[in-house]
């Protein structure tokens, strides 16, 4: 074993959780993904999946994908910067500018590779990334790959990133970016005060991940900027297309000149492989079918409100949540893996989360709802849930009616 094995091998956590028969990571789905999956002829209700509008399933999505496939085959053998641009990934790209109310839009492979290419290419060594320390992980990176000054500041804390922005010079360019829908916790940023500290402030430009809050929040399912009234403020707007619409890849929205410059400098669009083109079209139908459909985001806010509502009144600690993300705390990393594997015995597929996705202190259970979801399954969710908890003497305190 030479010294690089003799290091990795220290890293054990997967075998001693596997050694428990509590590992809860790659399993296997038979089928399309639902709210209902079999995973090795075991049936589980599925509150892990980040498909808020339902849509992974959609026969029009599907059929979508099959007529790129067969009109312009698997892949696109090269970059876009090259020869992998489609007509199709140009048309989605208007289609998105147009949505998101920006002037252009990039497409990418993946919502990771947006925000790693992204942020690492935007800002000089004399600028400052200024970011919520609760960042998704894809965030995280592209400031670390950037040679811009990095600060970080408390979760939703104002008071905090008003200090940081103070200890900036005033002639340098402050990005601040920030997940609009905390991935983990549910909850929003505070994108109101960030915007007023924008203006209060010199040089101070807005990046906001919309991965989480497309399809779900705002008109027609537009993000937390269109929610709160504040497109228009932020500079950047980011999602994804693994989540609310169905398929894989990821977009950055901006003003012309911003996207000219990503579209010669971002490292992970220009060197990537193109996105496919059943990837390209699946995305493109699923954008038609959420701003076709308004009653699909009405049926994921109904089922939203039904389960944050059950899980309070189960007892639940929830956090501040305010999306179809519930967190169930657990607060004992050892904890959150055998309630996940009780979950599954029971039926429930969740996910666990545990650092570095959070604080130790604040391990939990991730729910997170579609909006085909029904009450009933939102039933059998909390009172198979509340059974596991209290298994484990996870701490509940009911509410009564």
């Amino acid at each position: 074993m030479n010294l690089l094995q003799e290091r990795l091998a220290k890293y054990d956590l997967p075998q001693r959780v596997k050694a428990v028969d509590a590992y809860p990571y790659f399993r296997e789905i038979d089928g399309k993904q639902g709210t209902e999956v079999d995973m090795g002829g075991h049936k589980v209700l599925m509150f892990g999946s980040n498909a808020y509008t339902g849509l992974t399933g959609d026969e029009r999505v599907i059929e979508a994908g099959v007529r790129a496939l067969r009109k312009y085959g698997s892949g696109c053998a090269g970059s876009r910067f090259l020869n992998g641009t489609l007509d199709i990934h140009v048309q989605l790209e208007k289609e998105l500018a147009a949505f998101i109310g920006k002037d252009d839009a990039l497409c990418f492979s993946t919502g990771f590779s947006v925000n790693s290419g992204v942020i690492a290419c935007l800002t000089g060594k004399d600028d400052y990334i200024i970011c919520d320390d609760r960042d998704h992980a894809s965030i995280v990176d592209g400031r670390r790959l950037s040679f811009s000054k990095q600060l970080k500041y408390k979760h939703n804390d104002m008071a905090d990133l008003e200090r940081k922005l103070q200890s900036c010079p005033d002639d340098c360019v402050k990005l601040i970016v920030v997940d609009g829908v905390f991935s983990m916790e549910g909850d929003l940023a505070k994108l109101p005060e960030i915007v007023e500290l924008k203006k209060k402030y010199k040089n101070v430009s807005i990046m906001v991940d919309e991965a989480h809050s497309i399809g779900v929040f705002g008109k027609q399912g537009r993000g937390v900027c269109d929610h709160f009234g504040l497109a228009d403020e932020v500079d950047l707007i980011m999602g994804t297309f693994s989540k609310s619409l169905a398929s894989i890849g990821g977009f950055i929205a901006a003003d012309n000149i911003i996207i000219n410059y990503l579209r010669h400098n971002a490292r992970t669009y220009i060197f990537s492989a193109s996105d496919t083109p059943a990837a390209t079209a699946s995305a493109m139908e699923a954008l038609h079918i959420i701003q076709q459909e308004p009653e699909r985001i009405e049926r994921l806010w109904d089922i939203t409100r039904y389960a944050l509502k059950e899980f309070r009144k189960a007892g639940f600690e929830i956090g501040d949540t305010e999306s179809p993300i519930i967190p169930l705390y657990v607060r004992d990393m050892e904890k959150t893996f055998f309630a996940t594997k009780y979950a599954f015995d029971h039926g429930i597929f969740i996910n666990p989360v545990i650092p570095p996705a959070c604080a130790p202190q604040d391990t939990l259970v991730r729910v997170a709802l579609m909006a085909t979801h029904t009450k009933e399954q939102v039933d059998r969710a909390v009172k198979e849930l509340s059974e596991v908890f209290r298994q484990l003497e996870i701490p509940l305190h009911p509410v009564e009616d």
